[in-house]
């Protein structure tokens, strides 16, 4: 139920103020400023935008961990974070070779 909450509340924000529900998503980065600029240059190119983002963000979110790392990068999006749903990196081929041969 919090992540409906928070999804709800970030799509209200992103209503009123297309960059500021980026921002939350992505931070300071390369989608941040493309939403100013799009959302200067047009306030519906930046509501478009931005719930692109937010789209492949919570769809990224909700799938397992094994799919979301093996797919490929949405087009369009230069955050790693929104590619991997706000989730960590991690690498599957680096996984075995953290544990030694016979440890548990």
């Amino acid at each position: 139920m919090a992540g409906t909450c928070s999804m709800l509340c970030l799509i209200v924000i992103t209503l009123f103020i297309p960059p500021l529900g980026v921002f939350l998503i992505s931070g300071c980065g390369v989608d941040f400023w493309i939403n100013v600029l799009l959302t200067i240059l047009g306030y519906f190119p930046g509501h478009i935008h931005a719930f692109y983002l937010e789209y492949v963000y919570y769809d990224r979110r909700n799938r397992d961990p094994l799919t979301r790392t093996a797919q490929r990068p949405a087009p369009g999006v230069y955050s790693t974070r929104i590619q991997n749903g706000g989730h960590h990196a991690h690498s599957p081929t680096h996984a075995p070779a953290d544990r030694g041969y016979g440890t548990m």
